[in-house]
C-alpha cells in the first residue's frame, strides 16, 4: 500500500497518474496548501522541504516528484511507464525526466513563487524573462515531438509524458500556454485521454483542460 500526500492540480498530480497507471493499492492525503499545511509539524517531520509530494513507502517517506516517477516505473516495470532496464530508450527516458524537473520545473517554481527569488511579486522585467525561458523550452519539446514523437520516446507512450502533460497545464493561464504548440498540443490530447488521466481530474476535482483541441 502506497501513501500519497497530495494537493490538487501541484507536482503531485504526476505521482498520482503513475499511481493510477500501474493500478497500485494506494492511499490520498490531502494536504492543502491554500491552508499552509505543508508547513505544519506533523507534516515537515514527512517532508522537511515544506512541499507536495510525500510517497510514504513501507513507513517510509520518499520525497520529489520526479524521484518518485521513478521509483514507481522502476518498482513496477509491467505498468509501462519505463522502457526496459538496459535499453538506449531507458537511457534517454531518465535523462528526459531529469531535464524536465531541473529545467521546466524549476522555471515554473521561480513562476509561481517569486518569494523564494527574494521578490514579494515579480515584476515586469523578471516576469519577461521567466516567460521567454519557459517559452524556448516549449520550442525545444515541440521541436523534437515534431521530428520524433507524439510522444517524448517516438510511438511509445512513458512516464515521462504524464510529467510534462502535467507542466503544460501549469501554463494554461499564462499569456501564451504550452498548448498553442502544436506538437506539445497534440501530446496533450493523447494524455488527458488516458483513463488515467481521467480519473485524476475526478479524483482531484480540476477542470477540464484543454478546453478546446488547438
Amino acid at each position: 500500500m502506497y501513501t500519497l500526500y497530495y494537493c490538487p492540480g501541484t507536482a503531485s498530480m504526476v505521482v498520482h497518474l503513475a499511481l493510477l497507471e500501474i493500478g497500485a493499492a494506494h492511499e490520498l492525503k490531502l494536504v492543502d496548501v491554500e491552508k499552509n499545511q505543508q508547513k505544519d509539524p506533523d507534516y515537515l517531520r514527512l517532508n522537511p522541504n515544506g512541499v507536495v509530494p510525500t510517497l510514504v513507502i513501507d513507513n517510509r517517506p520518499y520525497l520529489e516528484s520526479a524521484a518518485l516517477l521513478m521509483l514507481l516505473a522502476e518498482r513496477h516495470p509491467e505498468a509501462g511507464l519505463a522502457p526496459a532496464a538496459g535499453t538506449v530508450e531507458r537511457d534517454l527516458w531518465r535523462q528526459w525526466i531529469v531535464f524536465i524537473s531541473g529545467s521546466l520545473q524549476s522555471a515554473f517554481r521561480a513562476w509561481f513563487y517569486p518569494a523564494e527569488l527574494g521578490f514579494t511579486e515579480h515584476g515586469e522585467a523578471s516576469k519577461a524573462a521567466l516567460q521567454k525561458r519557459i517559452a524556448a523550452i516549449w520550442d525545444q519539446l515541440d521541436l523534437h515531438l515534431s521530428k520524433n514523437g507524439p510522444y517524448l520516446l517516438g510511438e511509445t507512450f512513458s512516464g515521462a509524458d504524464l510529467q510534462l502533460t502535467m507542466l503544460m497545464r501549469w501554463s494554461r493561464n499564462m499569456p501564451r500556454p504550452a498548448t498553442q504548440w502544436p506538437a506539445l498540443n497534440k501530446l496533450a490530447q493523447l494524455i488527458i485521454a488516458r483513463p488515467s488521466w481521467q480519473k485524476m481530474v475526478e479524483i482531484e476535482g480540476l477542470e477540464t483542460w484543454p478546453k478546446t483541441s488547438n
